[in-house]
């Protein structure tokens, strides 16, 4: 019996370059396939078969998964937060079509399960900010916490009337070392590492006391496998699960990078992605996540700064060793 081959969509991306890697590494790179509009650029990945690949292009897409026998896909192409508001058309199309297309796929049956994800996006200045629970009011404001709404409700209603099995997670922000900032409002507590270490300080554009859900990469990536091999009958939530790490603000960050560059500053100038932080959870309850299949986490703001400044510095080592 042949192990079970996934495709993921939007591998050059920040999730999607450290799921190829994870998958890899659990079921061989023979079963993982990447596709995006451009290749991933990580020496982990280049024995990964990759297929350039326009998400809005379903006749591409439904040819590249009869051609590979796919059973698992991984649509992570999106337009992120910030970049959304800028160009909303763009959003729209590439968020909501390119889920269609892979739900579309499923419905014909040429992939058993779909992994789409949602984001703490899809909340708004109405629902309850501390301990956000997974049924709650969701009024977004923005037009990537809009789209990402209404994926979830054509999840569920796929799921309901077609029987596609497609799973999702409301992911916080995500923090990772091997991909630069994407666009998205959470963008702060990645950048902030490149420029303490680069420069000693940096300018956030939250203010010091916003306090948002973060989660570190690899705990995210972690959540989604875990997610997509549990049995279909413990997966009770269709439109997405709500998903927790640990939540800090700026200034708490800040003071923790401190701890190791004991010289590190910190200021603040507020812009236009403050107006969407303030609309989005301070904190999130995801204990249908650890009761419906197993979900757990114990990670703190310290362990995050220790593994981020590591990684970067090793990074930055290799980079001025292979320069010399």
């Amino acid at each position: 019996m042949r192990k079970e081959r996934s495709l993921v969509i939007g591998a050059a991306g920040q999730i999607g370059i450290e799921l190829v890697i994870k998958l890899k590494e659990m079921y061989g790179a023979e079963n993982v396939i990447a596709a995006d509009i451009r290749p991933p650029h990580a020496e982990e990945v280049a024995d990964v078969h990759f297929e350039h690949l326009n998400i809005l292009n379903h006749e591409q897409l439904e040819s590249i998964l009869e051609k590979h026998k796919v059973d698992v896909v991984y649509q992570l192409a999106a337009l992120l937060s910030a970049s959304a508001e800028k160009q909303p058309d763009l959003a729209w199309d590439l968020n909501m079509n390119g889920l269609f297309h892979i739900l579309n796929a499923a419905r014909k049956g040429l992939v058993k399960r779909v992994f789409w994800p949602s984001s703490i996006a899809v909340f708004g200045p109405t629902t309850p900010s501390v301990g956000t629970p997974q049924i709650t009011v969701c009024e977004p404001n923005t037009i990537y916490g809009i789209s990402k709404l209404a994926g979830e409700r054509w999840c569920e209603y796929y799921h309901a009337k077609f029987g596609v099995d497609v799973r999702s997670l409301r992911y916080p922000g995500l923090i990772g070392h091997r991909s630069l900032p994407g666009g998205g409002t959470t963008d702060y507590a990645v950048d902030i590492f490149y420029k303490a270490l680069e420069r000693g300080s940096y300018e956030s554009f939250l203010s010091a006391d916003t306090r948002l859900p973060m989660m570190y990469i690899e705990e995210a990536i972690r959540a989604t496998i875990e997610l997509m091999e549990a049995p279909a009958e413990k997966i009770k939530i269709r439109s997405s699960y709500n998903l927790s790490g640990i939540d800090f603000t700026p200034l708490e960050l800040a003071e923790a990078i401190k701890k190791d560059i004991s010289d590190f500053t910190i200021s603040y100038a507020p812009d236009f992605r403050q107006k969407i932080a303030d609309s989005w959870p301070q904190s999130i309850d995801d204990s249908v996540a650890q009761s419906d299949w197993g979900w757990k986490t114990e990670q703190t703001v310290d362990d995050l700064v220790s593994i981020m400044l590591t990684e970067l510095r090793k990074k930055k080592l290799i980079s001025e060793t292979s320069h010399n």
